[in-house]
C-alpha cells in the first residue's frame, strides 16, 4: 500500500509493535479527551485564502534561535525510541538532519547525547527533566553542551506522570535489552516492574516535584545554551516565562498524556502568543498531522511546530526511511497549503488567513 499521508503509518506501527509498546506511544491520559481534541480542534479552524497571487516561488525557510532550517517543522522529544525500531534515536537524528531541520532528544532516550551526536551533523536540542539530584541535572546539561546540542528544552508539566491507563493495564516497563542511556553510571536506579506502570513509579522516585520558576533561574546559571520552556498553556505562565528570561516557549500538553481535559494546544496557542507580545518565540506541538495544521499554527502566531507521534509511528513502520518520508510529506503539504492560500513566505502567513471558532462573526457587507 502506498502511504499518502502521515496518519497511515499508525496502523502499520500498531501491527508491528508489541501491544505494550504501541499503547505507550499512542495513548493519552485518563479519558483521552484531550488526545482526541488535539486533533479535532484543527478541524474547527478554517482558511481565508487569497487568490491571483504569484506563488511560483515558495520560501519555507526560517531561523529558530538563530539556526537556519529548511522549514518550520521540527521533531519533538519522545522517550525510548529503540522500542519502536532498533535504530531508534539514530534514525530520527539522521532523518531530521537530511531534512534540514531540528531533532529534540529526550532525557529518557535509549541512546545518549554522545551517541546521537556521532550520527553526523545536525541541529539538535536536548529535552530535560529536572531530577531530585541536581548534580545529575548539571552533568546531563554539560554533556549535551559538549556533544554540540544547541538548546535545552525544559519540560515543566511533569511533576508527576499523568494517569495513562493503558500503561497501568499493560504493566508498562522498558524491555530488558534496553536502558535509559543518558542515565547510565549516574546512580539513578532503573525502571523496574511495578504493580501499575513501571515508568510512573520510576518518575515518582526520580523527578523533582518541587520544580519552580527559581529553578529556571538556576538552570541559566549552569548553561550558556538557550532554554525553551515546554508545557505552557496559559497567558499567566507565558508572562512568567518571559520574566524568567527564557529564550522561547513550547505550547504543549505533553501529547495529551498528563492532565486530561486541558485545551488542545492549537486552542491555547493564541492566548500564549498574545501574552508574550513578540518578546520571545512561541512554538507548539500536539495533534499536528497535516501541512494544513502547520499553516494554522503559524497563522495563530507560532514560530514553528514540533511533531512527535508521526515520527515514532513512521520509525516503527519503516525505520529512517519512514521518518524521512513523514518530514517530506508534511513539507510538501505545507508548501501546497501556502500556495493555495496565496502565501509565498512564512511572514505572509498572517492571522487574517484563517477563521478561528472564537473570532467575532464577520459583518456581511451591505449590498
Amino acid at each position: 500500500m502506498e502511504i499518502t499521508n502521515v496518519m497511515e503509518y499508525e496502523a502499520i506501527a500498531k501491527e508491528k509493535l508489541p501491544k505494550m509498546v504501541y499503547d505507550y506511544y499512542a495513548s493519552g491520559a485518563e479519558d483521552q479527551w484531550t488526545l482526541q481534541e488535539n486533533r479535532n480542534a484543527f478541524s474547527r479552524i478554517l482558511f481565508r485564502p487569497r487568490i491571483l497571487i504569484d506563488v511560483s516561488k515558495i520560501d519555507m525557510t526560517t531561523s529558530i534561535l538563530g539556526f537556519n532550517i529548511s522549514m518550520p517543522i521540527m521533531i519533538a522529544p519522545t522517550a525510548m525510541l529503540k522500542m519502536a525500531h532498533p535504530e531508534g534515536e539514530y534514525a530520527i537524528a539522521r532523518a531530521a538532519s537530511a531534512a534540514g531541520t531540528i531533532m529534540t532528544l529526550s532525557s529518557w532516550a535509549t541512546s545518549n547525547v554522545e551517541e546521537v551526536a556521532s550520527t553526523g551533523p545536525g541541529i539538535r536540542f536536548f529535552q530535560l527533566y529536572v531530577m531530585k539530584d541536581r548534580n545529575v541535572v548539571a552533568q546531563l546539561v554539560r554533556r549535551a553542551e559538549r556533544a554540540g546540542f544547541k538548546a535545552i528544552v525544559l519540560t515543566v508539566d511533569t511533576p508527576r506522570l499523568g494517569r495513562r491507563e493503558a500503561d497501568i493495564k499493560n504493566r508498562f516497563n522498558l524491555p530488558p535489552h534496553l536502558t535509559l542511556k543518558n542515565f547510565e553510571g549516574l546512580d539513578l536506579g532503573k525502571m523496574d516492574k511495578a504493580d501499575d506502570s513501571g515508568l510512573a513509579s520510576y518518575v515518582s522516585s526520580q523527578v523533582d516535584r518541587s520544580l519552580s520558576w527559581k529553578d529556571v533561574k538556576w538552570l541559566q546559571t549552569i548553561t550558556h545554551l538557550p532554554i525553551l520552556v515546554k508545557g505552557v498553556l496559559t497567558a499567566e505562565d507565558a508572562r512568567l516565562a518571559v520574566e524568567a528570561g527564557v529564550s522561547g516557549i513550547i505550547v504543549s500538553n505533553h501529547g495529551a498524556r498528563q492532565l486530561d481535559y486541558v485545551p488542545a494546544t492549537i486552542m491555547a496557542l493564541e492566548e500564549v502568543v498574545k501574552a508574550v507580545q513578540g518578546r520571545i518565540p512561541v512554538f507548539v506541538d500536539g495533534g499536528i498531522r497535516r501541512g494544513t495544521d502547520v499553516f494554522k499554527a503559524l497563522a495563530l502566531g507560532a514560530s514553528g511546530i514540533f511533531v512527535g507521534r508521526p515520527a515514532v509511528f513512521s520509525l516503527a513502520a519503516h525505520g529512517e526511511a519512514g521518518v524521512r518520508k513523514v518530514l517530506q510529506m508534511l513539507r510538501d503539504e505545507f508548501e501546497l497549503t501556502m500556495a493555495l492560500s496565496g502565501c509565498r513566505s512564512l511572514k505572509e502567513i498572517t492571522r487574517d488567513r484563517i477563521l478561528a471558532p472564537w473570532d467575532s462573526p464577520r459583518i456581511a457587507p451591505r449590498l
